[in-house]
Protein backbone atom coordinates (compact mmCIF):
# COMPACT_ATOMS: atom_id res chain seq x y z
CA UNK A 1 0.00 0.00 0.00
CA UNK A 2 1.64 3.28 -0.84
CA UNK A 3 0.23 6.27 1.17
CA UNK A 4 0.75 10.02 -0.49
CA UNK A 5 -0.11 13.10 1.39
CA UNK A 6 -0.17 16.62 0.14
CA UNK A 7 -0.61 19.95 2.28
CA UNK A 8 0.68 23.00 0.76
CA UNK A 9 3.22 24.72 3.01
CA UNK A 10 2.56 21.92 5.36
CA UNK A 11 3.07 18.33 4.68
CA UNK A 12 3.91 16.75 1.38
CA UNK A 13 5.34 12.84 2.18
CA UNK A 14 4.83 9.61 0.98
CA UNK A 15 5.42 6.31 1.83
CA UNK A 16 4.97 2.44 0.92
CA UNK A 17 4.11 -0.01 3.46
CA UNK A 18 3.41 -3.82 3.09
CA UNK A 19 -0.23 -5.41 4.77
CA UNK A 20 0.47 -5.73 8.69
CA UNK A 21 3.74 -2.99 8.89
CA UNK A 22 3.82 -1.07 11.49
CA UNK A 23 5.48 2.33 10.77
CA UNK A 24 6.67 4.79 14.37
CA UNK A 25 6.48 8.31 12.48
CA UNK A 26 9.60 10.51 14.60
CA UNK A 27 10.49 13.79 14.49
CA UNK A 28 11.06 17.65 15.81
CA UNK A 29 8.05 19.26 16.72
CA UNK A 30 6.65 21.05 13.89
CA UNK A 31 7.85 18.41 11.82
CA UNK A 32 4.27 17.42 10.50
CA UNK A 33 3.35 14.49 12.28
CA UNK A 34 0.04 14.82 13.60
CA UNK A 35 -1.12 16.66 10.76
CA UNK A 36 0.14 13.93 8.44
CA UNK A 37 -2.32 11.59 10.45
CA UNK A 38 -5.12 13.97 10.58
CA UNK A 39 -4.55 14.61 6.56
CA UNK A 40 -4.87 10.56 6.04
CA UNK A 41 -8.20 10.52 8.34
CA UNK A 42 -9.97 13.37 6.32
CA UNK A 43 -9.24 15.50 9.46
CA UNK A 44 -7.18 18.36 7.37
CA UNK A 45 -7.71 19.47 3.65
CA UNK A 46 -5.14 18.30 1.26
CA UNK A 47 -4.64 15.84 -1.68
CA UNK A 48 -4.95 12.38 -0.27
CA UNK A 49 -3.99 9.18 -2.06
CA UNK A 50 -4.04 5.39 -0.68
CA UNK A 51 -2.80 2.85 -3.24
CA UNK A 52 -5.08 3.65 -6.38
CA UNK A 53 -7.80 5.50 -4.59
CA UNK A 54 -8.10 9.25 -4.53
CA UNK A 55 -9.15 10.48 -0.82
CA UNK A 56 -9.21 13.98 -1.48
CA UNK A 57 -12.63 14.00 -1.46
CA UNK A 58 -14.09 11.16 0.33
CA UNK A 59 -16.09 12.00 3.87
CA UNK A 60 -14.31 11.11 6.85
CA UNK A 61 -16.80 7.92 7.67
CA UNK A 62 -15.84 6.24 4.03
CA UNK A 63 -12.38 6.15 4.83
CA UNK A 64 -11.51 2.87 6.27
CA UNK A 65 -9.42 4.47 8.99
CA UNK A 66 -8.85 3.86 12.80
CA UNK A 67 -7.87 6.63 14.72
CA UNK A 68 -6.44 6.98 18.85
CA UNK A 69 -5.67 10.69 19.38
CA UNK A 70 -3.48 11.97 22.03
CA UNK A 71 -6.19 12.80 24.38
CA UNK A 72 -8.19 8.98 23.47
CA UNK A 73 -11.50 11.60 22.59
CA UNK A 74 -13.85 9.02 24.31
CA UNK A 75 -17.75 10.13 24.16
CA UNK A 76 -18.05 10.98 27.69
CA UNK A 77 -21.95 10.32 27.79
CA UNK A 78 -20.99 6.75 26.56
CA UNK A 79 -19.79 3.85 28.11
CA UNK A 80 -16.53 2.11 27.56
CA UNK A 81 -18.93 -0.70 25.48
CA UNK A 82 -20.94 1.87 23.72
CA UNK A 83 -17.92 3.55 22.48
CA UNK A 84 -16.26 1.07 21.17
CA UNK A 85 -19.20 -0.44 19.68
CA UNK A 86 -19.88 2.83 18.26
CA UNK A 87 -17.46 2.47 15.24
CA UNK A 88 -18.42 -0.35 13.45
CA UNK A 89 -21.92 1.02 13.89
CA UNK A 90 -20.53 3.80 11.97
CA UNK A 91 -19.57 1.24 9.49
CA UNK A 92 -23.35 0.19 9.32
CA UNK A 93 -23.47 -2.82 11.47
CA UNK A 94 -26.30 -3.67 13.24
CA UNK A 95 -26.40 -2.93 17.25
CA UNK A 96 -26.31 -6.47 17.68
CA UNK A 97 -23.43 -7.29 15.37
CA UNK A 98 -21.27 -3.99 17.02
CA UNK A 99 -22.20 -4.88 20.30
CA UNK A 100 -20.68 -8.32 20.15
CA UNK A 101 -17.68 -7.00 18.72
CA UNK A 102 -17.27 -4.43 21.10
CA UNK A 103 -17.08 -7.15 23.68
CA UNK A 104 -14.81 -9.24 21.69
CA UNK A 105 -12.61 -6.15 21.96
CA UNK A 106 -12.87 -5.34 25.51
CA UNK A 107 -12.18 -8.95 26.00
CA UNK A 108 -8.57 -8.89 24.08
CA UNK A 109 -7.56 -6.13 26.22
CA UNK A 110 -8.61 -7.75 29.36
CA UNK A 111 -11.17 -5.14 30.25
CA UNK A 112 -14.18 -6.65 29.50
CA UNK A 113 -15.24 -5.81 33.19
CA UNK A 114 -15.38 -2.08 32.62
CA UNK A 115 -17.55 -2.64 29.67
CA UNK A 116 -20.49 -0.45 31.65
CA UNK A 117 -18.10 2.35 32.87
CA UNK A 118 -17.97 5.93 31.72
CA UNK A 119 -14.56 7.86 30.36
CA UNK A 120 -14.46 9.65 33.38
CA UNK A 121 -14.78 6.36 35.86
CA UNK A 122 -11.56 4.92 34.16
CA UNK A 123 -7.51 5.39 34.54
CA UNK A 124 -5.42 6.43 31.74
CA UNK A 125 -4.38 2.87 30.83
CA UNK A 126 -7.93 1.93 30.48
CA UNK A 127 -9.33 4.85 28.39
CA UNK A 128 -6.77 4.35 26.62
CA UNK A 129 -7.09 0.50 25.67
CA UNK A 130 -10.84 1.62 24.98
CA UNK A 131 -9.74 3.73 22.65
CA UNK A 132 -7.37 1.64 20.82
CA UNK A 133 -10.01 -0.97 21.11
CA UNK A 134 -12.59 1.41 19.71
CA UNK A 135 -10.41 1.89 16.40
CA UNK A 136 -9.28 -1.62 15.85
CA UNK A 137 -12.93 -2.77 15.91
CA UNK A 138 -13.79 -1.24 12.93
CA UNK A 139 -11.36 -2.93 11.12
CA UNK A 140 -9.51 -0.36 9.50
CA UNK A 141 -6.97 -0.71 6.62
CA UNK A 142 -5.19 2.44 8.06
CA UNK A 143 -4.64 2.67 11.97
CA UNK A 144 -3.25 5.68 12.96
CA UNK A 145 -2.14 6.13 16.23
CA UNK A 146 -1.04 9.50 17.29
CA UNK A 147 1.12 9.56 20.63
CA UNK A 148 -0.90 6.54 22.15
CA UNK A 149 1.34 6.15 25.50
CA UNK A 150 1.29 10.19 26.44
CA UNK A 151 0.21 11.07 29.72
CA UNK A 152 0.47 7.51 31.00
CA UNK A 153 2.80 6.41 34.08
CA UNK A 154 6.12 4.26 32.99
CA UNK A 155 4.54 0.87 34.06
CA UNK A 156 1.69 1.85 32.43
CA UNK A 157 3.56 2.71 29.22
CA UNK A 158 5.40 -0.71 29.16
CA UNK A 159 1.75 -2.83 30.29
CA UNK A 160 0.37 -0.67 27.12
CA UNK A 161 3.14 -0.87 24.56
CA UNK A 162 3.30 -4.85 24.87
CA UNK A 163 -0.58 -5.17 24.65
CA UNK A 164 -0.54 -3.21 21.40
CA UNK A 165 2.41 -4.85 20.10
CA UNK A 166 0.66 -8.08 20.45
CA UNK A 167 -2.50 -6.91 19.12
CA UNK A 168 -0.31 -4.92 15.80
CA UNK A 169 0.98 -8.62 15.07
CA UNK A 170 -2.57 -9.53 14.35
CA UNK A 171 -3.61 -6.63 12.36
CA UNK A 172 -3.69 -7.31 8.88
CA UNK A 173 -3.60 -3.25 8.08
CA UNK A 174 -1.31 -0.67 7.83
CA UNK A 175 -0.03 1.15 11.27
CA UNK A 176 1.29 4.55 11.26
CA UNK A 177 2.17 5.65 15.23
CA UNK A 178 3.66 9.08 16.08
CA UNK A 179 6.05 8.91 18.53
CA UNK A 180 8.81 10.88 20.56
CA UNK A 181 9.96 7.95 22.17
CA UNK A 182 13.13 5.42 20.93
CA UNK A 183 11.69 2.77 22.66
CA UNK A 184 8.37 2.92 20.58
CA UNK A 185 10.59 2.59 18.05
CA UNK A 186 12.55 -0.49 18.73
CA UNK A 187 9.94 -2.28 20.10
CA UNK A 188 7.06 -1.40 18.06
CA UNK A 189 8.24 -0.49 14.46
CA UNK A 190 9.25 -2.72 11.29
CA UNK A 191 10.24 0.66 9.97
CA UNK A 192 10.84 4.02 11.08
CA UNK A 193 9.69 7.30 9.08
CA UNK A 194 11.49 10.27 9.85
CA UNK A 195 9.49 13.95 9.11
CA UNK A 196 11.36 17.16 9.47
CA UNK A 197 9.54 20.06 7.69
CA UNK A 198 6.76 18.40 6.52
CA UNK A 199 8.49 16.02 4.24
CA UNK A 200 9.96 12.85 4.87
CA UNK A 201 14.18 12.80 5.55
CA UNK A 202 14.85 8.75 6.42
CA UNK A 203 12.78 5.35 6.23
CA UNK A 204 14.25 2.25 7.52
CA UNK A 205 14.35 -0.71 10.15
CA UNK A 206 15.18 1.20 13.63
CA UNK A 207 18.12 -0.59 13.95
CA UNK A 208 19.25 1.37 10.33
CA UNK A 209 18.07 4.45 11.30
CA UNK A 210 19.54 4.51 14.69
CA UNK A 211 23.20 3.95 13.42
CA UNK A 212 23.07 5.91 10.20
CA UNK A 213 20.78 9.21 11.75
CA UNK A 214 20.22 11.96 8.82
CA UNK A 215 18.69 13.98 11.04
CA UNK A 216 20.47 16.23 13.95
CA UNK A 217 16.58 14.99 15.75
CA UNK A 218 17.04 11.32 15.46
CA UNK A 219 20.68 11.51 16.17
CA UNK A 220 19.76 13.23 19.68
CA UNK A 221 17.12 10.57 20.10
CA UNK A 222 19.55 7.68 19.62
CA UNK A 223 22.28 9.87 21.81
CA UNK A 224 24.31 10.37 19.07
CA UNK A 225 26.32 13.55 17.52
CA UNK A 226 25.93 14.92 14.29
CA UNK A 227 27.80 17.16 11.89
CA UNK A 228 27.81 17.18 8.31
CA UNK A 229 31.05 17.30 6.02
CA UNK A 230 30.32 18.26 2.48
CA UNK A 231 28.92 15.06 1.09
CA UNK A 232 29.42 13.27 4.21
CA UNK A 233 27.16 13.17 7.70
CA UNK A 234 29.46 12.42 10.59
CA UNK A 235 28.37 10.39 13.60
CA UNK A 236 30.18 10.02 16.99
CA UNK A 237 28.92 9.59 20.59
CA UNK A 238 29.35 11.84 23.47
CA UNK A 239 32.56 10.13 24.83
CA UNK A 240 34.25 9.79 21.65
CA UNK A 241 34.45 14.08 22.44
CA UNK A 242 37.72 15.32 24.21
CA UNK A 243 37.23 19.23 26.00
CA UNK A 244 39.69 21.30 25.76
CA UNK A 245 39.92 25.38 26.93
CA UNK A 246 42.51 25.46 24.65
CA UNK A 247 42.92 24.95 20.70
CA UNK A 248 43.46 20.98 19.62
CA UNK A 249 46.51 20.61 17.83
CA UNK A 250 47.18 18.93 14.65
CA UNK A 251 45.04 19.03 11.30
CA UNK A 252 42.20 16.97 12.40
CA UNK A 253 38.99 18.89 11.24
CA UNK A 254 36.88 17.00 13.88
CA UNK A 255 37.78 19.89 16.19
CA UNK A 256 34.60 22.34 17.11
CA UNK A 257 34.95 25.43 19.01
CA UNK A 258 31.97 26.99 21.10
CA UNK A 259 29.96 27.32 25.00
CA UNK A 260 29.10 25.22 27.22
CA UNK A 261 25.16 25.62 27.31
CA UNK A 262 24.16 23.15 30.78
CA UNK A 263 25.92 20.27 32.70
CA UNK A 264 24.13 17.54 33.87
CA UNK A 265 24.70 14.14 35.55
CA UNK A 266 24.41 11.25 33.30
CA UNK A 267 25.08 7.86 34.75
CA UNK A 268 28.39 7.85 35.79
CA UNK A 269 29.57 10.96 34.10
CA UNK A 270 28.69 14.18 33.32
CA UNK A 271 27.29 15.02 29.96
CA UNK A 272 27.85 18.63 28.43
CA UNK A 273 25.71 20.58 26.20
CA UNK A 274 27.91 22.59 24.32
CA UNK A 275 26.45 25.52 21.72
CA UNK A 276 28.95 25.28 18.80
CA UNK A 277 28.38 24.30 14.98
CA UNK A 278 26.10 22.26 15.61
CA UNK A 279 25.26 22.02 19.15
CA UNK A 280 27.25 18.99 20.46
CA UNK A 281 27.10 16.45 23.63
CA UNK A 282 30.35 15.87 25.06
CA UNK A 283 30.48 12.95 28.61
CA UNK A 284 33.39 13.56 30.87
CA UNK A 285 34.63 12.45 34.24
CA UNK A 286 33.28 14.44 37.48
CA UNK A 287 36.81 15.00 38.00
CA UNK A 288 37.80 15.97 34.57
CA UNK A 289 34.42 18.99 34.45
CA UNK A 290 36.05 19.99 38.17
CA UNK A 291 39.47 20.40 36.68
CA UNK A 292 38.39 22.20 33.35
CA UNK A 293 36.36 24.17 35.55
CA UNK A 294 33.45 23.94 33.69
CA UNK A 295 30.25 25.61 33.66
CA UNK A 296 27.61 27.46 31.37
CA UNK A 297 29.15 30.34 29.59
CA UNK A 298 32.68 29.10 29.63
CA UNK A 299 34.11 28.67 26.14
CA UNK A 300 35.24 25.22 25.34
CA UNK A 301 37.32 22.75 22.64
CA UNK A 302 35.62 19.86 21.16
CA UNK A 303 37.30 17.43 19.05
CA UNK A 304 36.72 13.66 17.92
CA UNK A 305 39.90 11.30 16.36
CA UNK A 306 39.04 10.07 13.07
CA UNK A 307 39.06 6.54 14.21
CA UNK A 308 36.12 7.20 16.27
CA UNK A 309 33.46 8.39 14.32
CA UNK A 310 31.23 7.01 11.42
CA UNK A 311 31.29 8.81 8.17
CA UNK A 312 28.33 8.06 5.52
CA UNK A 313 26.62 9.25 2.96
CA UNK A 314 24.46 12.50 3.23
CA UNK A 315 21.69 11.52 0.76
CA UNK A 316 19.35 8.42 2.18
Amino acid sequence: MHVEVDLPGRVCAGVSAAAGEVLVVIGPNGAGKSTLLRAIAGLEPGRVRVGDDDWTDRDVPRRRVGYVFQDQSLFPHLSALDNVAFGPRARGRSRREADAAARAWLERFGIADLAGRRPRELSGGQAQRVAIARALATDPDVLLLDEPFTGLDVSAQMALRNELGEHLRDFAGVTLLVSHDAIDAVTLADRVLVLDGGRVAQVGPPVEVAAEPRTPHVARLVGLNLVRDGDELIAFTPDAVTVSLTEPEGSSRLRWRGTVATLAPHGDAVRLLVHASPDLLADLTPAAAAELGLAPGREVWLSAKATAVSRYGARS
